[in-house]
Order: C-alpha cells, then structure tokens, then sequence
C-alpha cells in the first residue's frame, strides 16, 4: 500500500515538474513564464518530497521532508511576487496580447505597451 502512495506521489511531481518545464519553453513573456515555472515546480517537488518521507518512514526524515515542504510553500511564491515585481518596475515587456493590467500604468509603462503593439483602450 505505501510502495503505491509513493509511486502515485511521485508520478505526480515527475508530472508536475515537466509541465513548469514546459511552461518555461511555451509561454509567451516573463510574467506568464516564472507563473507557471513556480506553481508547477512547487507542487512538483512537494510532491517528491513527500514521497521520500513516505518512503523512508523516519521520524527525522519525515520531519525534515515537511519542513522543507513548508518552507517552499512559504518562499517560492513570495519570491515569484519579487521578482516580477522586479521586472515590471524595471519595464519588462509583456505579451502584447495581454487584455488585462491591474496595476495603472505610468507614462513609461504606456510608452512600452504602445511600442510592442498593444492597443490601449
């Protein structure tokens, strides 16, 4: 029974891991990109993580796989945030297809989506 949550689990980060890949080839501009990349790789890696712990049925490698889960859980979308935060201050170019921005922009900003043939409205 265990051998199969931890086949099933790791299945599943092996899965996970090649669709942040994937969105890291597919994907059209930097924000959509790092996205994509951080949710799937998150949940990859949780994923195998998990199944390590499950495997080796050890308390102190149950609760190092937890505490690394956790702490991955914790800094991969905070650092996401940063890091696109980043890029947008630094005027990064988005896909021209983008339809919606939530932040205003600033008179750089329209100069940048104007140039890159997105049509402001």
């Amino acid at each position: 029974m265990i051998e199969g949550i931890v086949v099933v689990l790791l299945v599943i980060g092996t899965s996970f891991a090649l669709l942040a890949s994937i969105a890291i080839l597919r994907m059209p501009d930097l924000y959509t990109r790092m996205h994509g990349s951080t949710k799937c790789a998150t949940l990859g890696v949780g994923c195998t993580i998990l199944a390590a712990a499950i495997e080796f049925e050890n308390m102190g490698t149950t609760t190092a796989a937890i505490l690394i889960v956790g702490f991955l859980f914790l800094t991969a979308p905070v650092a996401a945030h940063m890091i696109g935060r980043a890029a947008y201050r630094d005027k990064v170019a988005m896909w021209p297809g983008t339809i919606v921005e939530e932040v205003p922009p600033s008179e750089d900003r329209h100069a940048i989506r104007i140039k890159s043939g997105k049509n402001q409205t």
